[in-house]
């Protein structure tokens, strides 16, 4: 495959942008491009969501929202104003910085602490307990499609440490204990279980 070629749907949780809602309905929002490049069919993180790019103008991209997305995610949450995280799909010989994520979100948590500890940010999120087990002390989340490494893993709750480059290129600066937050967990714990069930 040509260095270069985009992998649909493949994403590695490093956000590239943080873009605003400028226009919303019951089944599509436009968002501010950024200055991130976009075509017509391409794939974009938003907020970890993997959605396909509808509609093109200057400075913004709309995206369809299905009733499946609007069931298992935060977006049908999104008003005008809002900040999302956006992350084109992964080209083929990029450096895959994060961890692989897909965009298929697993579940929506909830931040309880959001707190400077020094120079750092600790993050806390709770989550329906029946994912725990997707969920290792140093592994990898996806936190509105942001690659982060949690710990104090527990049954329904983990935690980050935010460092400061991460907290400003994010929609983090934005957010506030009580928001709803996408979750995407590891994939390789996904299979396991998988494997494991069978």
């Amino acid at each position: 495959m040509e260095a270069g070629v985009k992998l649909g749907g493949m994403f590695t949780g490093i956000v590239r942008a943080v873009g605003q809602v400028r226009e919303r309905t019951a089944r599509r929002i436009w968002v501010s491009r950024e200055g991130l490049p976009a075509a017509l069919g391409a794939s974009v993180a938003v907020n970890g969501v993997c959605l396909t790019v509808a509609e093109l103008a200057d400075e913004a991209m709309a995206f369809d929202l299905s009733g499946e997305t609007l069931s298992r995610t935060n977006l049908g949450e999104l008003r005008v104003g809002d900040r999302v995280n956006l992350e084109p799909s992964l080209r083929v010989g990029e450096e895959l910085g994060g961890h692989l994520v897909l965009g298929h979100v697993d579940t929506v948590g909830k931040i309880t602490v959001l707190s400077r500890r020094g120079e750092d940010l600790l993050l806390e999120v709770s989550f329906d307990p029946r994912f725990a087990e997707l969920l290792a002390d140093k592994g990898a989340v996806a936190v509105d499609g942001i690659s982060l490494t949690p710990f104090a893993v527990g049954e329904g709750t983990f935690r980050c440490a935010i460092v400061p480059h991460t907290y400003a290129h994010t929609n983090l600066r934005f957010r506030r204990v009580g928001d709803r937050v996408n979750l995407e967990f590891d994939i390789l714990a996904k299979y396991v279980r998988r494997w494991r069930e069978r």
